[in-house]
């Protein structure tokens, strides 16, 4: 129905913005990491949309970029998730680096999440693992193979990749690059990831 708003932002708040368009304001529900990269009251937004349809009405949800609305699709459609939960964990974290936390069955690093606990978070792992893949996160982790941990064609993926050549295994590697921070460069994430192994 809705893909997009663009327009200018007329309120934010915590828990939501506002995108005025032709004359009409449209209110969405959203993340922290959106509303973090969306600007000032009055400048121009753009938010890829999502309207969810309930019993009790309709809401609208909407997100900067292409891949944290098909993580927020994906979640809703966990047993037990519902779009409170699933705003949660896209405020706690990336779609890359929950992409690879779903890969590597890291379940712990969702519950950094407020109101997350473990056996909802263990849920969303269980339940996503085979879904996680290029075609289910735009502009996420690419090249996750449907079922499998991924190797990506980012930083992250290239790390995987060099710590495989080392000798550990997909599942090793992936889970250790995803207890780093994504946005880390190739060499800082294979150190961190090195350092993390050695522990265990």
């Amino acid at each position: 129905m809705l893909y997009s708003i663009r327009g200018i932002l007329v309120f934010r708040d915590m828990e939501s913005a506002a995108v005025e368009c032709g004359g009409v304001a449209y209110h969405c529900k959203t993340s922290l990491s959106t509303l973090a990269v969306l600007g000032k009251v009055g400048g121009e937004a753009l938010l890829y949309t999502y309207l969810h349809v309930r019993n009790e009405g309709l809401d609208l949800f909407g997100f900067a970029d292409l891949g944290e609305l098909g993580c927020f699709k994906m979640l809703i459609g966990v047993s037990g998730v519902g779009p409170k939960a699933a705003l949660s964990i896209l405020s706690s974290m990336s779609p890359e680096r929950f992409a690879l936390c779903v890969a590597s069955g890291d379940y712990k690093a969702i519950t950094a999440a407020p109101g997350v606990g473990p056996k909802l978070a263990q849920r969303v792992v269980l339940e996503l693992k085979d879904k996680v893949s290029s075609a289910d996160i735009t502009g996420g982790i690419t090249g996750l193979p449907s079922g499998g941990v991924g190797l990506g064609t980012g930083n992250a993926g290239e790390a995987v990749s060099a710590l495989m050549v080392l000798g550990y295994s997909q599942s090793e590697a992936a889970a250790a690059i995803g207890r780093q921070e994504p946005s880390l460069p190739v060499e800082e994430l294979i150190k961190g990831a090195l350092k993390s192994l050695a522990r265990q």
